[in-house]
């Protein structure tokens, strides 16, 4: 089976790490990049679609149609920011776009990169944790085929990679030794990446996806 997909957050880490994982995939037949500026790769199965403000996509319906998943790897960090704009950026634009989508695109599946610690209760200390939660809670309610929603934690970079923080080449060194100490906060790119095509091709039980799910899901 060959499906087309949406992927935004190409020009972060975790979204760009997921777009290597299409390309290489023989069952992606599309990839659609829904982003603020350009990516500036060429490839055979990339398209873009360039939106400067995710609340008004109204130009861009006939662009978004047609397509059986959306990976939504867009995100930012809590650093620096208070909870309305966090939530903002989180939890309005997320739900703005995905509500568009599952009108236009009734048959997608939707994959939401949350993150480790999240907080389904939303009732948590910890501001960023209780957003995330509100997030994926409400995404669950919205009448997609499927949606689930992914908590990596420490994710190695896969090689080639161009947006990677510090922090990620850091753990990208240490990572023998993380994944031997640590074994369920820690994953690799490629793993995220591949855990989320299969999500789509063959389903899976669960709609929220811990760290060692997503390698259980990886290798399905």
């Amino acid at each position: 089976m060959e499906i087309k997909v949406i992927i935004t957050g190409a020009t972060g880490f975790v979204g760009e790490g997921v777009l290597f994982k299409c390309l290489e995939h023989p069952n992606i037949k599309e990839v659609l990049l829904v982003n603020r500026k350009p990516y500036g790769v060429n490839h055979p199965k990339i398209k873009e679609c360039i939106v400067p403000d995710f609340l008004h996509l109204e130009e861009f319906t006939e662009q978004l149609t047609g397509y059986d998943a959306c990976f939504y790897c867009a995100g930012i960090s809590s650093n620096g920011l208070n909870e309305k704009q966090y939530n903002y950026i989180t939890y309005d634009i997320t739900m703005h776009f995905a509500s568009l989508l599952v009108k236009l695109n009734p048959e997608m599946i939707f994959n939401f990169v949350s993150g480790a610690l999240t907080d389904s209760s939303e009732k948590g200390k910890i501001m960023w944790a209780r957003i995330k939660g509100k997030t994926e809670n409400a995404l669950m309610k919205l009448p997609f085929k499927k949606e689930y929603n992914f908590r990596p934690g420490l994710i190695k970079a896969t090689p080639g990679q161009k947006n990677i923080k510090s922090l990620y080449k850091f753990m990208g060194m240490l990572y023998p030794v993380l994944k031997v100490i640590f074994p369920n906060q820690v994953s690799t790119m490629g793993e995220v990446g591949l855990a989320m095509i299969n999500c789509v091709l063959k389903g899976c039980s669960k709609q929220i996806l811990e760290v060692k799910d997503i390698k259980l899901m990886a290798k399905s």
